[in-house]
């Protein structure tokens, strides 16, 4: 089986405009929650968001293009892609597909503005994809995947699974999403999935608190070059992780919800150390989905004990705390997290975790980031809908 490792990673997240800035911050403990800016959130039940400030953004489409564009130069600037036949080079990209038509509709309510065929494509579904193989020039493998919370995840595991059947030598994969709009912010306040304090938004986001009250909508993008072993070794670039593993489930509970027994997570956490054949005992640290909401985490934490146990429980931690959820694009951004733990051997915290819930008990890494070697990490995203990805990384030995 051929080994899949990371040469490139880019991150833009509420934390910061580049991966360094964004580690940064997260190792202290700094949150990206605040008031909205983009829109005058005065009369909504939700008032604040994790947003990423790009003025120059003139839409919703721009801004996610634009996201991406960053994300990507910032993973190709270090070693850049191998030199490798367009056709061995692919890309997979987690990215919305329902949300740019309900803000099309939304807007045409609100102005009476019908948006023009190039704003449309902006808008689609694919057009982060299409960009981003457009700029590398990939001939191979292109798609998208829109699994909700879990897309970019999975997006991450499916380029990886390429690599490893021989379709490619190398991957472009990641996720992208933008979040924070009316229709957003009033889908998800109806659903009573989000937080209201909009009194203390810096305190929003407490996954794993008993006091918790639902997420924080985030933006952001991630992306990470993958590519064989033997294509990262011949050209002589730096490994900065190995993808070990990959796990998908789907829970076939409820849209909204997760099962009480979190079974669901517990299998697609099962099915990443059976592929990267790792015994649970070896795993140092998990990036929780951890969105803050009340049945999620208790849902993903007796997951994450019907596989470990209690006496074997790796330190978890969720960076949602700080950066909101990201939807669409988390998944590839906390696999760059625990890329990033496991490479530096030190763990970044759950902020606001000021009361842990016994239903969540686990060893958390609460307020303070934890100096810890780590060799291997899952992270975890779970989806509405049920859809659930595991992505085990292991820091690169030689």
């Amino acid at each position: 089986m051929r080994r899949v490792v990371v040469t490139g990673m880019g991150a833009i997240t509420p934390l910061g405009m580049d991966l360094p800035s964004t580690w940064r911050a997260l190792l202290a403990g700094e949150s990206g929650v605040g008031p909205i800016a983009r829109f005058n959130a005065q009369d909504f039940p939700v008032q604040f968001a994790a947003e990423v400030d790009l003025p120059d953004a003139h839409d919703e489409g721009q801004l996610k293009l634009d996201l991406t564009a960053r994300a990507l130069s910032e993973a190709l600037a270090g070693q850049g892609l191998p030199d490798i036949d367009p056709r061995r080079l692919g890309v997979c990209f987690g990215s919305e597909a329902a949300r740019p038509t309900l803000e099309v509709v939304a807007s045409r309510m609100r102005t009476g503005h019908i948006p023009g065929a190039e704003e449309l494509m902006r808008n689609a579904p694919a057009a982060p994809t299409q960009y981003v193989a457009e700029r590398i020039g990939a001939q191979g493998p292109c798609w998208t995947l829109s699994t909700a919370c879990t897309s970019s995840s999975q997006a991450v595991g499916e380029g990886m699974l390429h690599i490893r059947r021989g379709d490619v030598d190398a991957m472009v994969v990641g996720g992208v999403d933008v979040l924070v709009n009316p229709v957003m912010v009033t889908g998800f306040s109806l659903l009573g999935a989000l937080s209201t304090r909009n009194e203390d938004p810096r305190g929003a986001s407490r996954p794993f608190d008993l006091n918790r009250d639902g997420f924080v909508l985030g933006e952001g993008a991630g992306v990470l070059i993958l590519e064989s072993l033997e294509s990262a070794q011949a050209r002589g670039a730096e490994i900065l992780a190995e993808l070990r593993g990959y796990g998908a489930s789907l829970n076939a509970y409820r849209i909204t919800d997760s099962p009480p027994d979190g079974r669901g997570a517990a299998q697609a956490m099962q099915n990443a150390l059976q592929d990267g054949r790792l015994d649970a005992a070896e795993v140092g640290y998990i990036n929780a989905h951890g969105t803050s909401t009340p049945m999620n985490d208790a849902s993903e934490s007796r997951g994450i004990l019907r596989v470990f146990g209690e006496q074997s429980c790796p330190a978890v931690s969720s960076t949602k705390s700080m950066m909101g959820h990201l939807v669409a694009a988390c998944g590839a951004v906390e696999a760059i997290v625990a890329a990033m733990a496991t490479r530096h051997g030190v763990l970044p915290p759950t902020i606001n975790l000021d009361n842990p819930d016994p239903a969540c008990a686990l060893d958390h890494v609460a307020h303070q980031a934890r100096e810890q070697a780590t060799r291997h990490a899952l992270t975890n995203a779970f989806g509405f809908g049920g859809s659930n990805g595991s992505l085990l990384l292991s820091r690169w030995e030689g």
